[in-house]
């Protein structure tokens, strides 16, 4: 299938990604805590719902509705009734609503726009050091494949966020999950806090854009461009 974008309507960020996400494939969104990767899925989310295109949303870190609210403003109630949202408890509820989303968006039945897992790994965080790490390990890898296999077969967009730990070696801030995750995710984007409600997006990996910088700022009602890019 060739590849299409679906724009995240951030001007910025979507001309550094030659026009938004791309439509076959997964895009890793990671950063630290506060840096805005959630927001930057509901405002993705609510733009593809506003379209009259279903989202399937695997939320595991507790989406506030009132911050969609904000970003939905008098659309909310349209982009809700748009929105299958999927709250799991534990990585094996994880992978069943993984599973849920990819057969729907495979089944033709709705027109699915997005799928977004928020994190992918924030129950896999909680079994690191423990004997349960290696059985976690594979149980996310299968998710992943899952939603590789269905961007790339249908043509949805698929968005996962993923937490972060820091490297003792230089302090650097690295994706959690491994080579897998790297490796499956054809875009990788890294948020970075700066001053105040401004974000900086960087574009790690790409399979045909150079690497870059963009900016956004969070405002009260959702995402707009900022800076250069």
């Amino acid at each position: 299938m060739v590849s299409d974008h679906l724009p995240t309507g951030i001007g910025s960020v979507d001309r550094l990604l030659g026009g938004g996400l791309e439509t076959d494939a997964v895009t890793e969104l990671y950063g630290e805590g506060g840096s805005g990767k959630t927001l930057f899925c509901l405002e993705v989310a609510a733009r593809v719902a506003r379209a009259s295109r279903w989202v399937f949303y695997v939320d595991t870190e507790g989406v506030s509705l009132e911050r969609l609210r904000a970003v939905g403003g008098s659309d909310f109630d349209r982009i809700l009734g748009r929105l299958l949202l999927s709250a799991p408890r534990d990585l094996e509820q994880q992978g069943k609503a993984v599973a849920t989303a990819c057969a729907l968006a495979r089944g033709g039945r709705r027109d699915v726009g997005l799928v977004v897992l928020d994190s992918a790994t924030n129950y896999y965080r909680l079994s690191l050091s423990s004997p349960d790490e290696d059985d976690a390990r594979e149980a996310l890898a299968l998710q992943v494949a899952d939603l590789v296999a269905t961007a790339r077969t249908v043509g949805v967009a698929v968005l996962l966020t993923n937490q972060v730990w820091r490297n003792s070696r230089d302090g650097a801030l690295e994706p959690l999950g491994g080579s897998f995750l790297n490796h499956a995710a054809k875009t990788i984007l890294r948020l970075d806090r700066r001053p105040g409600p401004l974000r900086e997006v960087v574009l790690v990996k790409h399979r045909s854009r150079p690497e870059g910088r963009a900016q956004f700022r969070i405002t009260s009602t959702g995402l707009e461009a900022a800076g250069p890019g």
